[in-house]
């Protein structure tokens, strides 16, 4: 199975997607103008302690204070908060925790009225992003990941992931890590860490007590609110938690983006030199791993599931609600349970990649299409669930109820990721009132003609959409090659599946846009003008 991360730079931010096997599983979009991302550690302060909910809200500079429940403070939030004291005034000299003294642990049963007070500061950590009206989520138990370990400091336990099942490897593991483990830090060991040897583990502690030294220096000048220290941006962060043996190219199209990742590829895995591809290709890089159309595709409220069938997804403040919905396979099985049973299975599969792609949180709800055999569900289940292990987010899957739905609880960290697959009318932009599509070729064939001789420009490109760039490009004698023929200059045409039928763009030699006077406009706004002057 390959694992491909395509990485398009825009002016807004990244769009990242992960493809298996060429079927995309994740998208993303990480956006330049965020601030507050999981992982991130605050300079925050107490603006209002609320006994009735055990909790706090804390301003760490988002237009809705972020909140704190007591038991996200940790165990060590004394120490941690006294420790943070002293940094902030100057009276801690050095970043590491060898005989710093520990206070008593916190009680796991205990009052936040008792602990905090209003105005008080402290650092805490991002684990939920805001989420529609709710704030950021926030916690005092701080941890730096790796990409093998997960550093926590004060504490001084070292624990395995329960993935790794070998008894022996997890001996290994701890005794590897408790020899080369700082005092005053703890330390979690990933899953990925299975099988590897003390220098990569080494390596990656390393780069982690960096970044507690890169805290304990941002933190002796911070002022109230500061972000203190910035996890990795989505896209490093993704290439940390899922690089494996597995995965055969990253693409980027951003000389930035990919100085930045050959960097951070170079700390955590030099032994795969080769891996990341900077793409230079003509066609848009989206376009070119067949990614457009399977957004278009997989983010409506319709989706189709491959072999037949379909789902129609509805999303609640509350739930996310999915229907599988048999189509056209109704009858293609001698009974009603084996019909039931194989759409159901293809849709499993759909609905455990739907949730992964659209990263959606908290409760959903999928309405199986009804059947009898006790056997039928549990093989339901057991697909959704083995479809969803590859999951990074934390799941819960109940048993399929006797009216055939099943409920499912997904980790919710940030907001759902939804793309508008509806489209404005390209032609009267969402008035109804339209003239001849016809008339979009002769509009093009004019703007040329202007282009090439009366602006005596060259080396036009003309974005337009698939058919009618068909249009231009196909037959013995295509459009394009009249065009040559008759001005000798040559026209690139370029299919953009993100224009409407009947919208094109013109670039310069210099790839700039070139502000184009539309007929079709002009009769829109004369008809617009007729139908006033009516009334």
């Amino acid at each position: 199975m390959s694992n491909e991360l395509i990485i398009n730079s825009t002016q807004e931010g990244e769009r990242i997607a992960l493809l298996q096997d060429k079927r995309l599983i994740e998208y993303h979009f990480d956006r330049n103008d965020t601030n507050y991302a999981v992982g991130d550690i605050f300079l925050g302060t107490v603006k209002k302690v609320m006994p009735g909910l055990n909790a706090a809200f804390i301003d760490i500079g988002y237009q809705k204070d972020a909140f704190l429940h007591y038991g996200d403070l940790g165990e060590q939030f004394q120490t941690l908060a006294k420790w943070t004291r002293l940094v902030h005034t100057g009276k801690a000299p050095v970043a590491h925790l060898k005989g710093f003294p520990r206070d008593a642990a916190l009680e796991k049963v205990g009052k936040m009225a008792d602990v905090l007070k209003k105005g008080q500061q402290l650092l805490v950590q991002i684990v939920k992003e805001p989420i529609s009206t709710k704030g950021p989520r926030l916690s005092s138990d701080l941890s730096m990941a790796g990409r093998y370990l997960v550093l926590m400091p004060f504490s001084d336990t070292i624990s395995v992931s329960k993935k790794i099942v070998s008894r022996t490897e997890r001996d290994r593991l701890k005794r590897l890590i408790a020899s080369i483990k700082p005092d005053g830090f703890g330390v979690i060991i990933r899953t990925v860490a299975e099988g590897r040897d003390v220098a990569e583990l080494d390596r990656d502690m390393q780069n982690m007590v960096s970044m507690w030294e890169r805290l304990y220096q941002n933190l002796r000048t911070a002022k109230p609110n500061d972000k203190v220290l910035g996890e990795l941006g989505r896209t490093s962060s993704m290439i940390r938690d899922m690089l494996n043996e597995s995965f055969d190219a990253i693409h980027v199209d951003s000389q930035a983006m990919h100085d930045e990742l050959k960097t951070y590829l170079q700390q955590i895995a030099p032994d795969k030199p080769d891996l990341l591809k900077f793409y230079t290709g003509k066609t848009k890089m989206f376009e070119q791993f067949d990614i457009e159309k399977q957004l278009k595709t997989l983010f409506g409220k319709t989706v189709t599931v491959p072999g037949g069938g379909y789902l129609v997804i509805e999303h609640t403040e509350a739930l996310h609600v999915i229907d599988v919905n048999s189509g056209n396979k109704s009858n293609q099985q001698s009974d009603q349970e084996a019909t039931a049973l194989m759409v159901n299975l293809a849709a499993a599969k759909e609905v455990a990649r739907q949730l992964r792609l659209r990263d959606m949180g908290g409760i959903v709800v999928v309405d199986f299409i009804d059947m009898r055999s006790g056997d039928s569900r549990k093989k339901v289940e057991d697909t959704v669930y083995n479809i969803m292990a590859q999951d990074r987010a934390k799941f819960t899957i109940l048993p399929i109820t006797k009216f055939g739905l099943l409920q499912i609880t997904r980790q919710r960290v940030r907001p759902e990721q939804n793309i508008i697959t509806t489209e404005l009318c390209p032609t009267c932009g969402g008035t109804g009132k339209i003239t001849a599509s016809i008339l979009v070729t002769d509009e093009i064939d004019t703007s040329i003609a202007d282009l090439l001789v009366n602006q005596n420009h060259s080396g036009l490109t003309l974005h337009v959409h698939p058919f009618l760039h068909a249009y231009y490009t196909k037959g013995l004698v295509s459009k394009q090659m009249k065009w040559y023929l008759k001005y000798y200059k040559w026209v690139k045409v370029v299919k953009d599946t993100s224009l409407g039928l009947t919208d094109y763009r013109i670039q310069d030699e210099r790839g700039e846009d070139i502000e184009l006077h539309s007929r079709a406009a002009e009769l829109n706004s004369l008809q617009d003008r007729d139908d006033e002057s009516d009334d």
